[in-house]
């Protein structure tokens, strides 16, 4: 089993960046939670503040094993037509997750355009998005 785990733009900040809204995790104390829980599942994480790194590790997984995705697109939730296009060519379970809130947030936050190609959206859970956005995944997966 592989799941990619995208993370977008400012996220490699985690921990230092407005920790009272995104709490004082780093990413890479994430991805270390994510493979202490689902030691069974091989996880490639992408980090990248670059949207084109993103669709290029959207496109690779078409092709490579890939069995699931998980992401946090940062800003690109909101902005990027790009990143939907990619995902919406994808066909493997997506779930989005967000450390804080959206809907509770700025109102332009309110608004995934990649939300519209993902199988769901995972939001104001802190770390636990994540681990609850890989067992979305996996979910899908066993329905299949």
């Amino acid at each position: 089993m592989k799941i990619l785990v995208l993370n977008g733009p400012n996220l490699n900040l985690l921990g230092k960046r407005d920790p009272e809204v995104y709490g004082s995790d780093t990413l890479s104390g994430i991805e270390q939670k994510l493979k202490e829980n689902f030691p069974g599942i091989e996880f490639n994480f992408v980090q990248s503040n670059h949207e084109g790194e993103l669709i290029d590790a959207i496109q690779n997984a078409r092709t490579d094993s890939t069995d699931a995705l998980v992401a946090n697109w940062g800003g690109f939730t909101h902005s990027s037509v790009a990143i939907h296009d990619a995902l919406e060519l994808l066909d493997i379970p997506k779930v989005e997750v967000h450390l804080s809130n959206i809907h509770a947030r700025e109102e332009f936050r309110e608004r995934s355009i990649t939300g519209k190609a993902m199988n769901g959206i995972i939001t104001g859970f802190g770390v636990d998005s994540y681990l609850l956005g890989v067992e979305a995944a996996l979910k899908i997966l066993a329905k299949k």
